[in-house]
């Protein structure tokens, strides 16, 4: 219950729930905020890319069935103009997402809106699609476990001075990922440069703080200055256990999901919940 009505006072704040809601968003350095159905962004005009993608993550969210779409374009609802496919062609940059596809599955909406470019920002083949990628599973792992989380993704464009394409789109040294549970009030960030990496992830935990240093950006302004102060400066490490392990995602309306218990190695345990249930026979919470 204490959830439900924490969830709910949020809302009503008006946190982002939906496209309009801006209460909570981060602040803008240098960009215009845009909407899109369930994510909004800040984009920088002169680096060609967003400087923060902010959303709401849900499990339901996590299991949703709408595939890929693999549908990259340019994002009509900016007003100056979003990057161009042409500025990724030959580059030797992927086109990373800052809210990935595998979190926009809800719907072919959400699918669609996250292929727009203003999601994009250029990252190192080997960065995309290892520790980042990795990031982004613990992240949707996260959701699973709390239900409810907020992300703020983006790059640091401190240093970054490699362009690409013909609009010039600013290649960020770093990245940045910050996410926050409101019921149990516990913020954690990562601070990642843009590059083949072989650390675990733990390397690169950094508060709140030190990514506000690196971007300029304020990322809970609403939030009242004392509980804002110690969450961003504070990491609880023991509360974020992080769990690579891929979630094993429905793919039929009612098919039963992975259980949502951590294992005594970390790990997510591997066996499908009952019906019913979020945990499997083993992990069934005491009455």
């Amino acid at each position: 219950m204490k959830r439900y009505l924490l969830v709910i006072l949020w809302l009503f704040a008006g946190f982002i729930t939906n496209a309009q809601d801006t209460a909570f968003l981060p602040t803008s350095t240098t960009g215009e905020i845009y909407y899109h159905t369930y994510y909004c962004f800040s984009y920088s005009e002169e680096h060609e890319q967003s400087e923060w993608v902010c959303y709401m993550l849900t499990d339901s969210m996590v299991y949703g069935t709408t595939p890929r779409s693999d549908n990259f374009k340019e994002d009509p609802t900016v007003i100056t103009g979003s990057a161009k496919l042409t500025d990724y062609e030959g580059s030797g940059y992927d086109r990373g997402h800052m809210a990935p596809a595998a979190d926009m599955r809800i719907d072919p909406v959400a699918m669609s809106e996250c292929f727009y470019l203003s999601n994009m920002c250029p990252q190192e083949g080997s960065f995309n699609s290892g520790r980042w990628r990795m990031l982004e599973t613990a992240v949707r792992n996260w959701a699973i476990e709390f239900d409810t989380i907020y992300v703020v993704t983006g790059p640091v464009f401190k240093r970054s001075r490699k362009t690409i394409g013909e609009e010039e789109v600013t290649v960020p040294k770093h990245f940045y990922k910050v996410i926050y549970d409101p019921e149990e009030m516990e913020m954690i960030a990562f601070l990642m440069p843009n590059k083949k990496l072989k650390d675990p992830l733990d390397k690169f935990i950094v508060t709140v703080d030190e990514v506000e240093k690196e971007t300029g950006i304020d990322f809970f302004p609403e939030v009242p200055d004392p509980m804002e102060e110690t969450l961003e400066s504070n990491v609880n490490r023991a509360f974020w256990v992080i769990n690579t392990s891929e979630p094993v995602t429905s793919t039929v309306e009612g098919e039963r999901k992975q259980c949502k218990a951590i294992t005594q190695s970390g790990t997510r345990c591997s066996r499908m919940a009952e019906p019913g249930s979020d945990y499997c026979w083993q992990h069934q919470p005491d009455e």
